[in-house]
């Protein structure tokens, strides 16, 4: 029996995958556990519709992330740190921080973990930090870190 499996099944396949197994395993396990459903048109085209949703909901994402590449390459995030007697600055701005920031001020959302860089930002001046928005769609933004009390 064909069935389309709703979840991912251990030794049989992963969820959204067309598999043929015995009748008794689908009847007695599979369909009665919700894990899958019989294969027939109706659940082809729900699986089709489910397909077309995700691919759009991918394409506009990628156009988000384009939206935002172009935003932060006319950014630049402004910090205060501290600086010790020979010039150096105290500390590092974390990535939570310029985070933070891009989400306070420009409402931009992006994870900390999407850095490509991935050296801490712990001079004074600007630093330029690669971050992954999408899949190939790198935005850059600008860091300048001055001297505070």
């Amino acid at each position: 029996m064909k069935v389309i499996l709703l979840q991912d099944v251990k030794n049989v396949g992963k969820m959204d995958q067309i598999v043929d197994v015995s009748d008794g395993y689908a009847t007695n396990f599979l369909l009665p556990r919700k894990l899958a459903v019989r294969h027939n048109a109706e659940s082809q085209s729900a699986l089709d519709r489910k397909h077309a949703n995700i691919q759009k909901q991918i394409e506009e994402d990628k156009q988000i992330a384009i939206q935002n590449k172009d935003k932060l390459n006319n950014i630049t995030l402004e910090f205060t740190a501290k600086a010790a007697p020979d010039g150096r600055m105290i500390g590092s701005i974390s990535y939570k921080q310029i985070e933070d920031e891009l989400k306070n001020k420009f409402n931009i959302i992006i994870d900390k973990r999407k850095f490509i860089d991935k050296y801490p930002v712990n001079a004074f001046g600007t630093t330029k930090l690669k971050i992954e928005l999408f899949k190939e769609v790198v935005g850059v933004v600008n860091v300048h870190v001055s001297v505070g009390k």
